[in-house]
């Protein structure tokens, strides 16, 4: 029984304090992730205000390119009017100058 005895004083004296020192190292690595993990959470917080800024962004963007497409349909079809009104004031002047021989 001795034998047995004196394993297990070898494991108490040896063990024991093994095993509460690598409880206490555990616990300080669950400290520092638990503040690693803090920094996440507000790293993850902060790509999330930028990523809705960037969608505002966006956003304002597509109403700009519908506005310049608007205006640029609309350039063009007063482009197409003032087009039409010369060709008008063109076949109305040949009009002109065909009469006035005649009087």
């Amino acid at each position: 029984m001795s034998v047995i005895e004196d394993t297990r004083k070898v494991m108490q004296d040896f063990l024991a304090p093994e095993m509460r020192a690598i409880s206490a190292r555990l616990d300080a690595l669950e400290l520092r992730f638990g503040i690693v993990d803090k920094r996440f959470d507000s790293v993850d917080h902060h790509f999330e205000r930028v990523d809705q800024k960037l969608d505002g962004i966006d956003r304002k963007f597509d109403d700009v390119e519908r506005r310049s497409e608007k205006r640029h349909d609309e350039v063009l079809g007063a482009i197409a009017r003032m087009s039409d009104y010369s060709s008008v004031l063109e076949r109305l002047a040949r009009l002109e100058s065909l009469q006035r021989p005649a009087q």
